[in-house]
């Protein structure tokens, strides 16, 4: 995914074959991103989701969108997502909601060598595809943002909280506290909540 910010009318532009959910994105990002306490600069967006001559449907691009505009405008590290497929569909409160596929993605995502980046709820389910992958499941814009400000002022550093085996952290909070460990055990691999 690609995005452009440049100087012309305001405009929010997606393109790449994209169906109404991917076009409606646009409005649940600016949404999110406001509600998140970011603003969208007053130039024009455009952001492409290539292969241009694949269909592109759903509204799992939303998280996709928020996070590639939040590197175009400097809220986020751009280099930090590189190693990450990220899904999730986005409530205007900034909230990730839960999206179908996650398992797939996940399997997808581990067979390149990459991490995952997911909505909270569906975490536990995407953590199925390995035991060692770096699956992020953030209930926020403002808690995944928190843990990549955190990873940056931390280098070499991993900001993540031991994980032991059959265990579940959870953060508490965007300020990074993190609640007790789940109380119940599981033999599924651990996954980082944030």
């Amino acid at each position: 995914m690609q995005v452009q910010i440049a100087p012309g009318a305001v405009a929010f532009t997606i393109v790449g074959l994209p169906d109404k959910a991917v076009a409606e994105s646009r409005e649940r990002v600016r949404s999110a991103l406001i509600a998140s306490g970011l603003a969208l600069p007053a130039k024009r967006i455009t952001c492409n989701l290539a292969p241009a001559d694949l269909p592109k449907e759903g509204s799992h691009y939303d998280l996709p969108i928020a996070l590639a505009v939040m590197g175009a405008i400097g809220a986020l590290p751009a280099d930090a997502l590189g190693g990450y497929c990220v899904l999730g569909e986005l409530a205007l409160d900034g909230s990730i909601t839960a999206v179908a596929g996650v398992l797939p993605a996940a399997m997808a995502a581990n067979g390149q060598g990459l991490g995952l980046i997911c909505p909270a709820a569906t975490g536990p389910e995407a953590a199925w595809a390995a035991g060692d992958m770096d699956v992020l499941a953030p209930r926020s814009l403002i808690q995944l943002a928190n843990h990549f400000r955190v990873a940056r002022s931390w280098p070499g550093r991993s900001p993540r909280w031991p994980r032991p085996p059959g265990r579940c952290r959870i953060c508490a909070t965007s300020k990074g506290r993190r609640a007790p460990s789940a109380p119940w055990r599981s033999p599924r691999p651990a996954v980082t909540i944030c």
